[in-house]
């Protein structure tokens, strides 16, 4: 009796011991899912006084950190508000990615804010940008680490379900408004995250459209109706217009060839998938141009001069990881009188969203 008495109660308190680390265990992760508030001292002291700098962009400077010896950060610095930020940035990234987690965007780990000093403390990715990839200049200058177009597919598809669940997976509708290849980081098995949300708006998902009282992105990647009202109402679609740059970019980009210099080089990646032949010749492994010849397109697809004629990001994923023979879209960079006799418009008026 006594052993069987010592037994159970041994059992009970093995269990009572289980629970009490499962439940440790639980509020540990949820409390570093959460970012962390912390003094600037902690900030110097993360970066070794700002020792190793990473990059340095319009809104702030990009330090390596460490947290611990086995936790790696990258620190950014945001430009003194005093000089003309007014904090925008920083709001609108501790808003948007400090509430959401998802595989393909990035982690905000942390921020400080005590006073004029503001500071943003992010999970740090090993391999840098996607830029650093597929960039040409960097490419003639022997700095690129040639990725696969295997690589690259993944890596495509992987920033299509970041960018789809900013859309429709979060309790409110994230539009980036900054997609292009430097603000894709890729961590140390070249799994992509969505990066820098310092132009991002939230917006309710039950409306599509949005107001923007100024230009919102970077040249050559921002869709028409953002830098104008003219061409149609801002919205979700202006991230797929940008994703599709980044998708004809891939693909450009990998071309080590003065041709791109003399011709806008996505109107010249079009012009080739018009000629197969010409297509065949830039890329000679018939498996990596199938792999080249459906980003390329769908990148078209995206990249439709109407709102309307881009597809949803979800459809996009879904064309990404289909084996199916993509159908090449109207040409995007014909005049908008053509265009309009291609498309047809099959949108719902919503109202639209104040700034």
């Amino acid at each position: 009796m006594v052993v069987a008495a010592s037994f159970y109660a041994y059992t009970l308190y093995k269990k009572d011991r289980e629970q009490k680390l499962r439940v440790t265990e639980f509020l540990k992760d949820y409390f570093a899912l959460k970012p962390s508030r912390y003094t600037y001292s902690d900030i110097k002291k993360f970066t070794n006084k700002f020792k190793n700098k990473l990059g340095e962009g319009a809104y702030g400077t990009v330090f390596k950190g460490k947290l611990s010896n086995k936790v790696l950060v990258a620190v950014k610095i945001l430009n003194d508000s005093s000089k003309g930020n007014d904090g925008e940035e920083f709001l609108n990234e501790v808003a948007t990615i400090g509430q959401i987690h998802h595989i393909n965007v990035v982690r905000l780990v942390g921020y400080c804010a005590e006073g004029l000093r503001r500071a943003l403390v992010y999970e740090f990715l090993p391999n840098g940008s996607l830029h650093n990839y597929i960039s040409l200049e960097v490419s003639k200058s022997g700095h690129q680490s040639t990725l696969r177009w295997e690589t690259l597919q993944d890596i495509a598809i992987g920033v299509a379900k970041g960018i789809e669940y900013l859309h429709q997976g979060c309790e409110q509708q994230i539009l980036h408004f900054d997609i292009k290849p430097h603000n894709v980081l890729l961590d140390h098995n070249f799994k992509p995250k969505v990066s820098d949300f310092g132009l991002a708006k939230l917006c309710s998902r039950d409306q599509s459209l949005v107001s923007v009282t100024t230009a919102r992105g970077t040249l050559g990647y921002m869709a028409p109706e953002v830098f104008s009202k003219n061409f149609g109402n801002v919205s979700y679609k202006s991230d797929v217009y940008s994703f599709g740059m980044l998708l004809v970019e891939i693909v450009g980009g990998r071309n080590n060839t003065s041709e791109t210099d003399e011709i806008y080089y996505p109107e010249w990646i079009y012009n080739l998938l018009e000629d197969g032949e010409d297509f065949q010749a830039l890329i000679e492994n018939e498996e990596d141009r199938k792999i080249a010849k459906k980003l390329a397109t769908i990148g078209f697809w995206c990249i439709q001069w109407h709102p309307i004629g881009r597809p949803a990001m979800k459809t996009v994923v879904q064309m990404l990881e289909t084996d199916e023979i993509l159908n090449l879209p109207p040409n995007p960079f014909v005049s908008t009188t053509q265009s309009n006799t291609r498309i047809t418009p099959s949108i719902l008026e919503l109202e639209t969203i104040v700034e």
